[in-house]
Formats: structure tokens, sequence, C-alpha cells
């Protein structure tokens, strides 16, 4: 086994939560390596590489504000929303900026990390074993694909959404979508725009909130609310105001009623479904009871028959390069604090494992600064950095703090890492000031 690298991080991943942690752990002095499968950096955002889960006309959902990391705005030229395009570019100038890619190794691929008696031992896909003195986890959870069961068998083409890349497979087509988070719809209004007929399938309503509201991102209209402090239910009557005035009720449109209160399930934004099913370019439809042949039938009785269906129905959490009681896993997830601080390792953590109700690449951001303080507290000659840093040891063997702030959340798999972005953000902000 290669000792070398015995004083560094090994850090999985080079994708928006990789940068963020080689970022940090740069400017913290903390030596590292970060290893990814590909030939450069992106992760799910480097369009066509089987890392990447997002298609040709893929936009950001959340706002450019919302979603850049904390000291490396996007530019002022670029839109609202960008392209993925946009956005691989600014990643790529992210990680030049803040010479990065001389700390990554680039189409080197992971298969076990499992602790030793000094460290870590990672095993590469090429044979090649090394010792590291931590890991940090932090290439995504977006890649596991969850597939729904049905009675019976289907004999057209079927596609999970992140197999889905260019409007051309739906040409000609009649095509089913399945699912009802911001890909189903997404790709529901692709499919009302491309294919012969287009189908949505939900198993309940959801809100729909507009992607802009008065010429701002809805996001940003959201981010001023909370700034108000307003309690849960002032910012629920605020929502529901503009969307009854922007998109309207969603059954006036032909969508279900949602079985919900507004913000208990992940944000759906999206400003074209309404108008696609408004129009009759979209089918809404019920769950699917049974498959046979071509045909799908559904749980209110009716049936068509489709050419393709494309299954929008999320990701499963999986680590499968580390056995799971070393993330103290319990009941389907890890446990640990914040959703990245092993209670009793000071080692490992995870980072980008989490899914907020905004853009993520500052929090993320955020969370590579809090392992970093943590770190180089513990190493502080310093007795008062050193007594925050045992402080913090002992916080973070407690049970874990409120991530979802009072909302109670649609139990469902979608929610299994949901946080409410706000709050998460702020006791990220006030722990690395504690640590500073």
């Amino acid at each position: 086994m290669d000792t070398s690298t015995a004083h560094k991080f090994c850090v999985l991943g080079a994708g928006t939560s990789g940068l963020a942690v080689a970022k940090n752990f740069l400017q913290a002095g903390i030596p590292f390596d970060c290893l990814e499968r590909e030939d450069d950096i992106g992760g799910n955002w480097y369009f066509g590489k089987p890392a990447s889960s997002i298609y040709a006309s893929t936009h950001l959902i959340s706002s450019k504000r919302l979603t850049e990391y904390t000291d490396f705005p996007m530019p002022e030229d670029y839109p609202e929303f960008p392209s993925h395009e946009l956005v691989l570019a600014y990643l790529r100038d992210y990680a030049r900026t803040f010479g990065l890619c001389d700390h990554i190794q680039f189409n080197t691929s992971i298969v076990a990390v499992e602790p030793c008696d000094d460290g870590w031992q990672v095993k590469l896909e090429r044979g090649e074993e090394r010792l590291y003195r931590g890991v940090v986890i932090a290439n995504g959870h977006n890649w596991h694909r969850r597939m729904p069961e049905y009675p019976g068998e289907f004999s057209g083409e079927v596609l999970h959404s992140s197999e889905y890349k260019v409007s051309d497979a739906m040409r000609g087509k009649c095509v089913l979508v399945v699912g009802g988070g911001n890909s189903g719809f997404d790709l529901a209004v692709e499919a009302a725009i491309h294919a012969d007929a287009a189908s949505l399938s939900l198993r309940r309503g959801y809100h729909v909130l507009p992607k802009s509201f008065k010429g701002k991102p809805i996001d940003q209209c959201g981010e001023t609310v909370h700034a108000w402090c307003l309690p849960l239910w002032m910012r629920r009557l605020a929502a529901k105001l503009v969307v009854r005035w922007v998109l309207g009720p969603p059954q006036q449109s032909g969508l279900p009623k949602p079985d919900h209160r507004l913000f208990e399930s992940h944000p759906i934004i999206n400003s074209q479904l309404h108008h696609h099913v408004g129009h009759g370019d979209l089918t809404v439809r019920p769950d699917i009871s049974e498959l046979t042949g071509e045909t799908v039938r559904f749980i209110d009785g009716t049936s068509a028959q489709f050419d393709l269906i494309i299954f929008a129905t999320g990701f499963r959490l999986s680590f499968p390069f580390i056995d799971t009681k070393h993330l103290n896993w319990q009941v389907n997830r890890p446990e640990l604090f914040l959703n990245m601080f092993h209670p009793q390792r000071d080692d490992l953590f995870c980072v980008g494992m989490i899914q907020p109700d905004s853009g993520q690449w500052g929090l993320v951001d955020y969370q590579a600064q809090l392992i970093a303080s943590y770190l180089r507290a513990l190493e502080s000659p310093s007795q008062d950095r050193l007594r925050r840093a045992k402080w913090f040891a002992r916080l973070k063997q407690s049970p874990n703090d409120d991530l979802k702030q009072g909302i109670r959340y649609i139990d469902s798999p979608r929610h299994l890492l949901e946080v409410e972005h706000f709050g998460y953000r702020r006791r990220l902000q006030k722990l690395i000031a504690k640590l500073a």
C-alpha cells in the first residue's frame, strides 16, 4: 500500500461538492487528493458522461444567485437560469481560478474505502491501494436509479430520466412520463413539445410554483420573505397568493388537487406545465395499475397505448464503495450530524448529502468551510480554538438538529435528505463563526 499519501485527505469526486471541498481545503492548508473517475470536472453537469443525469435542454431550476458558490458569483451576463453549458463553463472557471485541477486526479475510479489502524485504505480500480488520513465523500447521490415495479410487463421502450438525453428520443412517439418531481414535470413539458402525444402519470397532486414573479426569480422572492422572519403560515399564504395570481389553482388547468400543504413536498418550479395541460398538449393521468404490452392501465380504469415510458422516479441513496456500518447507517440513510459529520469519527465526512428547497452549491460551500474550520481547530495551538473544537466534537454526537425547520414533509424517499435551506445555511454560518 502506498503510504506517501498518509498525511492527506481523500476527496471523492470533482463535481460541485468535491470542488467546494477542494477549494476550502486548499485555502485552509489541509493536504488532500481529489479523485475523479471522469476526464474533467463537473460531475452531474458534465453532459454526456456516465456520471451525468442531465439532458440537452437542462437549465438550472434555482436562480443563479441562490445556486452559485459563496465567494464566486456567476457572471452578470448569465441569464437567471443558465443552461448546462454555461454551468459547466462556470465550474471550470471556478476550478481554474482557485487552482484546483493541480490537486485533482482524473480518470481515477475507486472500488473500496475502509478504515484501518493508521487511517483509511482507498483501493483504486486499477489495482493501486493508498493510505489516507481521512475521507470526504462528495460523489453525489443522484446516480443510483430508482425504478418502480408494476404488475405486468411493458413491451415498448423504457428509460429512467437520467438516461434521457435528447429530444429525438421522443419524436414520433406516444410518451408517458411517470413522476411528479422537477425532472418529471420538465420532461413532461419536453414531451408535450416534441412527442406525437404526451401524458404525465402522478400519484398525487403537487403545488407548482412559477419560475419568476414580476420579473424576479421565485426563489429570490422567497429569500426576501425569509429575511423578513415571517412565520411559516405567513410564508405559505404569500406563496399561495403568488401561485393563484400567476398560474391559478392547479385543478383549473387539469392538474390534480394537492393532498398536502404548500412546502410539505420538495418545491416544484415550472412555468410551462399549466400552459401545456391547458392547451391539451399534455394529458395528466393517475398512478399506473398494470402494464400489458404497449398498453398502460391506470387506477381510474382508463388505459392508453405508449411507445416510450420515462420514469422520473428519483434515485436511491447508495455508497457501494464503503460498508454502511462505517457511515452510522440507520433506516435507509446515514445518521450524520447536519448530514455531514460522523458522531464519533473525525476523519470521515459527507458533503452534498442534502436535498435543499433552493440552490445547493452555496450550502455545500458552507459545509466545506465548516469541515475545514473544525479540522484546523482540532490541530490549533490555541487553547481557545482547541476548546471550541472539543465542544463541537461533543455537539456532533448529539441528535441531529431539525433540518426541516418544523416543516412536515411528505413521507417519501425523495424527502429523505430534505433540508430547509434558510435555516440550514444560518446554522452552518453560526458554527463556522464559532470555530473560526
